[in-house]
């Protein structure tokens, strides 16, 4: 028996009468309505610059390209008509070498398309520099247990028409210069949009999951005689930074001079800004439909862009997939339908503590068997154990645990820390890689101390080990500069307590001492920043020397309550379940 991927329905292979070979694959339906749904009904296109799918598709670079794998697993398992558009990334983002002294080294993450995706026959042109690019497709199907299937197509211009300049387009993910990054987004925007009218897909809605894709834009226009109103109403867009600096900008030297005469200077400016073509404006005027990814981050996007409505849909993880093996097979036990349903893990408290614990501690040992395997800093289950993995850059502060060393060590002499640190730069980022020289020097200052490791090339495997292997996660950003984060949703999930500055999602789980900790005032409390810093360094050692140590060692059955609030409290809410749902019936109908 197989599913339905329209209606979920088990199918008999052998007698249904209602099947088609699609793209090389057959599917099979329980009726000619859901076979024609399938085929010609209305579908979400989502566009990303990254998608993290798994591992050995090293597509994403981050938090925003596993959002976007996230958001693909949970629309198959919902069974939402979505399809997502993306580039392959050939030689990914980056492959990092850490030295025994901190420097980061960067190499290529070669990968093999063929291995997971199959190579479609549609190909499409788009101008570059006066220079006509073929573009090639190949499909990787996100398939799902419910029977919901989301088609991703990786757009590729290594293709033997092009110019070896040219082949090179969808090598690296955020690679290269300006002119570099400008001809991906043509690809990847304008490109996209061609390759879904060559497959024949039937598109309602253009979803771009931050600027990148924003020139998917401006293709609309020419296609519906520079209707602005119809453009809008066929767009979505989500915005992932509060930060102007980090949109993505454009001389119009550089926009003339690749986009051509194809799309006039004065439509551009108009609609993407006066002195340079701001990716994000450009999604900003073209869409119906704006929405920031936290509460707090839509107030931030809604200063940055005043006259704008923007709303807010609040980011989730997938939870089948960021659950650890061992609280998955709680969660089987004691709260059936689950994976479908994350809303039931607010009955985590029919799980008994002895299990909850027991599961908690199975993962913990996977994780520094894996930290120990890997370095030769040999850490132990029984010791307080603190995780902190994001891009190393610096905002995100990787370093501020270390702002007073002498206070550090008090913690440490009241119950035994030990710290897992994780997160590559860009290679252009040079304030981030001084960042894991610092932990590095900080590594070895308190060697005979506190265990600390920095484990190399961060990836989907490795986080999933960590957010569900230690005890505490660390999250210290500088406000405002979070729009959400999700590493931290990662970790509720398999009863991680998190212990946060209070920016992006931590703004809507924190629940003091019953989902975790808060570090540092709330943003809205009228104090200058000198003051926020020293309260934010005050609630760190504090919190972790008078309240966590101490409940840790001596309080098991508070901190396994803890564990149960962080599952029940936050895990049932922050998925993307709930947050595709809520694109669903505000967005996308």
């Amino acid at each position: 028996m197989v599913r339905d991927p329209i209606c979920g329905m088990p199918v008999d292979s052998e007698k249904t009468e209602f099947k088609v070979n699609f793209w090389g694959v057959t599917y099979y339906f329980c009726s000619e309505y859901c076979m024609h749904r399938f085929l010609k009904g209305p579908k979400i296109a989502y566009f990303s610059m990254e998608i993290g799918i798994k591992s050995e598709i090293p597509t994403y670079s981050g938090g925003l390209g596993v959002l976007a794998g996230d958001t693909i697993r949970s629309a198959a398992d919902l069974k939402l008509p979505l399809i997502a558009v993306t580039l392959v990334s050939r030689k990914g983002y980056l492959r990092q070498k850490i030295t025994e002294h901190g420097e980061q080294l960067e190499y290529p993450e070669e990968w093999e398309p063929s291995r997971f995706m199959k190579l479609l026959p549609a190909t499409v042109t788009v101008k570059v520099g006066g220079r006509e690019i073929k573009i090639g497709v190949w499909l990787y199907e996100q398939q799902s247990p419910t029977g919901g299937v989301v088609p991703l197509l990786f757009l590729d211009t290594d293709l033997e028409e092009n110019s070896p300049e040219d082949r090179g387009i969808t090598d690296f993910l955020y690679g290269g210069d300006e002119r570099y990054r400008l001809k991906q987004e043509i690809v990847l925007g304008i490109g996209g949009v061609r390759i879904l009218e060559a497959l024949n897909f039937n598109v309602r809605k253009y979803h771009m999951n931050e600027g990148h894709s924003g020139l998917l834009t401006l293709e609309l226009l020419k296609r519906n005689e520079m209707n602005v109103e119809k453009v809008k109403n066929l767009c979505v867009f989500t915005t992932h930074t509060p930060v102007e600096a980090a949109f993505d900008k454009f001389p119009y030297d550089i926009v003339q001079e690749l986009l051509g005469e194809g799309f006039p200077i004065e439509v551009l400016k108009k609609y993407g800004g006066q002195d340079k073509l701001n990716m994000t404006l450009l999604a900003l005027n073209l869409s119906k439909y704006i929405n920031g990814v936290t509460k707090i981050h839509m107030k931030y996007s809604r200063k940055l862009f005043p006259g704008y409505h923007i709303r807010t849909i609040t980011n989730g993880i997938h939870p089948y997939t960021w659950t650890c093996q061992y609280f998955k097979e709680l969660f089987h036990k004691y709260i059936q339908g689950w994976a479908n349903e994350p809303e039931l893990l607010v009955r985590v408290d029919v799980i008994p503590n002895e299990e909850a614990w027991e599961a908690h501690v199975k993962a913990k040992n996977d994780l520094i068997d894996f930290v120990n395997k890997r370095t030769n800093v040999k850490m132990d289950v029984e010791t307080l154990t603190l995780g902190f993995a994001r891009r190393a850059t610096s905002y995100k502060r990787a370093t501020l645990i270390f702002s007073d060393s002498e206070k550090l060590r008090e913690a440490n002499r009241k119950g035994r820390i030990q710290l897992i640190f994780a997160g590559k730069a860009h290679p252009r980022d040079k304030a981030g890689k001084e960042i894991i020289k610092e932990i590095y020097s900080y590594k070895a200052q308190l060697e005979n101390e506190i265990r600390i490791v920095y484990l190399e090339n961060y990836n989907m495997e490795i986080a999933a080990k960590l957010t569900s292997g230690v005890d505490v996660w660390l999250n210290t950003p500088l406000p405002p500069f979070e729009a959400s984060g999700t590493s931290g949703m990662k970790a509720a999930i398999n009863g991680v307590i998190n212990f946060s500055v209070l920016d992006g999602w931590w703004m809507e789980g924190c629940i003091e001492g019953v989902t975790g900790w808060a570090i540092g005032p709330p943003p809205h409390e009228s104090i200058g920043e000198d003051e926020k810093r020293k309260r934010e360094i005050e609630d760190l050692y504090g919190k972790l020397h008078y309240i966590i140590i101490p409940k840790f060692y001596k309080n098991r059955d508070y901190w396994i309550n803890m564990m149960k609030n962080s599952i029940g409290k936050i895990a049932y809410y922050f998925n993307t379940h709930r947050m595709m749902r809520r694109y669903a019936t505000e967005a996308y109908l």
